[in-house]
């Protein structure tokens, strides 16, 4: 009978111990209410200038040699699909000077190769999609032929542009 009244007892205790363990949580709660969204992110970079390009040698008997410059890169974080990469300059180049880029394309991506730049854009790489990466190589390839002459020293503004595909 003792036990019985030991036993009834802590389940007394237990019992009022957890209903006031219960109503100190219940106690001590707050609700908030959290709102979100992620939008569109198309971000591209490159690292810096390329180094000047200059057409100044020949084998005799052919067209004068292009020069190439690879030292810049390019990154993109997108999180977007189907996107591409474009690219043009602010002046065409004189005649019978062609200025191409080659742009490594990111995983996934699809690059079109050595594309002559003009004042219109052209497609460098297609088929960008949810991607972010960096140190992609940029090539650039100066050209000439015999018939542009002798060409003073001139820039141009390479523009390059992440937009849908």
């Amino acid at each position: 009978m003792r036990k019985m009244k030991n036993l009834a007892a802590c389940l007394v205790v237990l019992g009022l111990l957890f209903g006031l363990i219960g109503l100190a949580l219940a106690a001590n709660t707050a609700q908030q209410t959290v709102t979100f969204q992620v939008d569109a992110i198309d971000e591209v970079s490159v690292s810096g200038n390329p180094a000047n390009l200059v057409v100044n040698t020949a084998t005799a008997g052919s067209q004068p040699d292009d020069d190439t410059d690879n030292s810049t890169s390019w990154a993109v974080t997108t999180n977007g699909t189907n996107k591409k990469m474009t690219g043009d300059i602010n002046v065409d180049m004189p005649a019978n000077v062609t200025l191409q880029v080659n742009l490594t394309a990111p995983t996934g991506g699809s690059s079109a190769g050595d594309v002559s730049l003009s004042t219109t854009a052209a497609d460098l790489v297609t088929t960008i999609t949810q991607v972010a990466e960096s140190g992609l190589t940029i090539t650039y390839t100066l050209s000439a032929t015999i018939d542009a002459g002798v060409v003073a020293q001139d820039t141009r503004t390479v523009t390059l542009t992440l937009t849908d595909g």
